[in-house]
């Protein structure tokens, strides 16, 4: 679509928010092995520990607050045709006020039934019971969230490739560009002629192909954009 834009985030825009980014200096994968929380597999061994870690995930992220990036883009979206493609599951996009957000790995606000396949909507926390039942059948939830070994769901996934390859402008923020398939659509973008602009105060491999890098946090790339 002619003028449109479409911007790529990963956990950094949210670092300014307090959020641990999990590759960036004091990441959270630092602390814990992905293969332990985030795997069907971990899952399956030990639902209990891979919801202790959520639940202090889901903590942690409700006393957050979307920062002046997430808001910058949020305004961004009412004077121009702008879409949000994020790799984060904290909805922190949402909460600032962007309408057009596609989540690739999912929302950590949601839950799945491992029983029934249910999927709602559940803010409590702290959780009052790990590992939480489904309301409906008592089953066993899971977070509704892409694990490391899973594939991002095909609609979703279709929608950020169409969108990235109709697009003019492609800005890439706080992300290392190392999470595949989310790492592919800038050079996607660059294929179908887009401007590839990038904010991240490292170098990605992202920097290779971008028109533009901008080495700044988000907050303050996005402003200087």
């Amino acid at each position: 679509m002619k003028g449109s834009v479409v911007v790529l985030t990963g956990a950094g825009i949210s670092a300014e928010s307090g959020i641990p980014t999990f590759r960036g200096e004091g990441g959270l994968w630092k602390n814990f092995k992905p293969e332990e929380l985030a795997t069907p597999q971990a899952f399956a061994k030990n639902p209990k520990l891979v919801w202790e870690w959520y639940d202090w995930r889901r903590q942690l992220i409700a006393k957050a607050k979307p920062n002046k990036a997430h808001m910058l883009l949020a305004e961004m979206e009412k004077k121009m045709n702008i879409t949000v493609i994020t790799q984060n599951v904290d909805g922190l996009h949402q909460r600032a006020g962007s309408k057009k957000v596609i989540e690739l790995h999912g929302n950590i606000w949601r839950v799945k039934c491992t029983a029934c396949s249910a999927e709602y909507e559940l803010y409590e926390t702290p959780l009052p019971e790990i590992p939480p039942k489904c309301k409906y059948c008592g089953g066993l939830l899971r977070p509704a969230v892409v694990w490391f070994g899973e594939p991002l769901p095909e609609d979703v996934l279709s929608k950020a490739f169409e969108l990235t390859k109709e697009c003019d402008l492609f800005l890439v923020i706080g992300t290392s560009g190392l999470v595949y398939p989310a790492g592919y659509l800038p050079f996607l973008a660059k294929q179908h002629k887009a401007k590839v602009v990038e904010i991240n105060p490292e170098r990605t491999p992202i920097s290779e192909i971008a028109d533009i890098s901008i080495r700044e946090k988000a907050s303050v790339g996005l402003r200087l954009f």
